[in-house]
């Protein structure tokens, strides 16, 4: 049985506080030792109770999220977890450029919760050396691809207009290639990616579950609604987008689907 993870929770509001730690006392194995109101409280709350993980909002007066997280980062002493909890989507990309371990939006779903516990519980561990545990160099570089291989198959980036919003990568629908631009739609939102090529963009993805079946197309096969024969016996997938979108499959790509799906 796995110790309990030390938790510390802070938001401006007292009721959202209340109800992340009812949340997170109901997973088990996670005792809330401490809650602040802001910034400076927090740093403070963090050198009395040396928590494992901290449930930080962004939006909070004087020292927002961000300030705190980089201040906990310029400490001499360990630095806790970091899961950023917000109304807001549009600081999702800033989070992660301070070591985050995951980005939650309010109001949380008790799915994602658990994940990020879960995600906090993979990190302290990889930070820890344990007896008779390998040279530090290679726990760096275990725990490097560890976060690398998480964030790039866990969560794309998507800009919406002038703003990122993270995805989860089994959101996405499909993703096109388009005028140079690569379009990524999920079942809620549409938009570009920063990845110059599809091929950049489906190395960060679970190859079991995103096939490239055309030069112009990555698809998740999850999400596909309808395969519709075509001409000199290839096909047609409609995707589970609003606008049921058609994407064709290339004669390559047509024998792998047949064997996949035993057509």
């Amino acid at each position: 049985m796995s110790a309990s993870l030390l938790v510390m929770v802070v938001d401006d509001e007292q009721l959202a506080r209340d109800e992340l730690c009812y949340q997170l006392e109901q997973l088990g194995e996670v005792e809330v030792v401490a809650q602040a109101g802001n910034g400076v409280e927090a740093l403070a709350a963090v050198e009395r109770h040396e928590p494992d993980l901290v449930f930080l909002d962004i939006q909070m007066p004087g020292l927002n999220g961000f300030e705190v997280a980089r201040r906990l980062l310029a400490r001499e002493d360990d630095t806790p977890a970091l899961v950023f909890v917000t109304a807001f989507d549009q600081h999702a990309i800033e989070a992660f450029e301070v070591n985050a371990v995951d980005y939650l939006l309010k109001p949380v779903e008790g799915a994602r919760l658990e994940q990020a516990v879960a995600r906090a519980r993979r990190r302290l561990t990889a930070d820890r050396p344990a007896q008779g545990a390998p040279p530090l160099n290679d726990q760096l570089e275990r725990l490097v691809k560890m976060m690398s291989n998480r964030v790039h198959r866990d969560q794309v980036a998507i800009k919406v207009g002038e703003k990122f919003m993270l995805v989860q990568a089994d959101e996405i629908i499909y993703a096109s290639l388009a005028d140079e631009s690569i379009n990524i739609v999920t079942g809620q939102v549409a938009g570009t990616s920063s990845y110059r090529t599809l091929d950049d963009l489906q190395t960060r993805l679970d190859p079991e579950v995103f096939w490239r079946v055309h030069r112009s197309h990555l698809v998740n096969i999850n999400k596909i609604k309808e395969i519709v024969p075509w001409f000199s016996r290839n096909y047609i997938l409609r995707m589970k987008d609003a606008k049921a979108t058609e994407i064709p499959v290339s004669r390559s790509q047509t024998k792998r689907l047949r064997e996949y799906l035993k057509l």
